[in-house]
């Protein structure tokens, strides 16, 4: 609404300062036509702003004008939670009520916490999702985030590696973890985490979700991945590894190739260490192991040695000299 849009020219002007008519359109996403418009309008309605001419002008607010005008809508005040993660806001649909939230709180604080405040935006940065990883498609989470925000229950289509579903859920949070979200509802009596973007299908249902009393999503969550990785890891795999091995641990392994190379015994005279790393099968630590090349040599178990000595004798006949 343009009533919106003037709103947030006089807070931009307020908070930041002088800015150019092009500076004004980038951040509202409107054409610098509209901007001249929009800033005639707040000058015929009373508010002094000035037009600088000249390389270095711009618009700016007559010295010592502030507005009082902050007051957070309901979707604004909301949006706050995500206030540092922009890219998530958006994907919600709270894009536009953050970047206003942002702008009234600023204008409402005193001159030097809000230049501090925009140093901070200035110098800092969250990136939530992971590198090298296009960012899933979630078409349906928007209706999601309502059902769980309103309480309503969803009727899903869903894919699983099992193959695909359809059932009724008791939506309880989301949770945006590597840049991937997921929905925690309850099912047949039992909690469970779905991966948004593999929902096919959602509708919002007229009745109400059952949540469960006392449900604590952090708390929930934080169990979950304990679960998970205490289940995901069924192995250990024995290693000796070249210095330049244990620097690619880590790189390749994440947080367990830190662990297990901080648990490690000093090194030997050639500065190899041997390590004890936990993996989920023989044949994903087949395929995993060999990233490391001749950087690290697997002392047991037997079978993975076993197989992996397998696996790279099928290598080397088929990629071995012909002929």
């Amino acid at each position: 609404m343009r009533a919106d849009r003037l709103l947030q020219i006089l807070l931009l002007l307020q908070n930041r300062g002088r800015l150019t008519a092009p500076q004004l359109a980038a951040e509202l996403e409107v054409s610098v036509r509209t901007v001249y418009r929009d800033v005639e309008a707040l000058a015929a309605s009373g508010v002094p702003v000035v037009a600088d001419r000249g390389p270095s002008g711009g618009y700016r607010l007559l010295d010592g004008y502030r507005t009082r005008l902050t007051g957070l809508t309901g979707e604004e005040a909301e949006s706050l939670s995500l206030a540092g993660m922009p890219s998530a806001a958006a994907e919600l649909g709270l894009g536009s009520d953050l970047a206003a939230a942002r702008l009234k709180l600023q204008a409402a604080l005193p001159a030097e916490l809000s230049a501090r405040v925009l140093r901070v935006q200035e110098r800092f940065h969250l990136d939530a999702p992971a590198w090298f990883r296009d960012a899933e498609p979630v078409p349906h989470l928007a209706l999601v985030a309502a059902a769980v925000w309103e309480g309503r229950r969803l009727r899903v289509h869903y894919r699983s590696w099992r193959g695909e579903a359809r059932r009724e859920l008791d939506p309880l949070g989301l949770v945006l973890k590597g840049g991937i979200w997921y929905l925690v509802a309850a099912a047949g009596g039992e909690v469970r985490t779905y991966r948004v973007s593999r929902l096919l299908g959602a509708e919002a249902l007229d009745e109400a979700a059952e949540r469960p009393a006392g449900f604590d999503l952090a708390a929930h969550w934080a169990e979950s991945a304990r679960r998970l990785e205490s289940a995901r890891y069924r192995a250990e795999a024995r290693l000796r590894l070249t210095p330049r091995g244990t620097m690619l641990l880590p790189l390749q392994f994440g947080a367990v190739g830190a662990r297990a190379l901080a648990a490690a015994g000093p090194p030997d005279r050639e500065g190899r260490v041997e390590v004890t790393l936990p993996v989920e099968s023989t044949a994903l630590a087949v395929t995993d192991l060999l990233r490391l090349g001749t950087e690290a040599e697997v002392l047991g178990p037997p079978e993975l040695r076993a197989a992996l000595a397998a696996t790279v004798t099928a290598l080397a006949a088929r990629y071995g000299p012909t002929g």
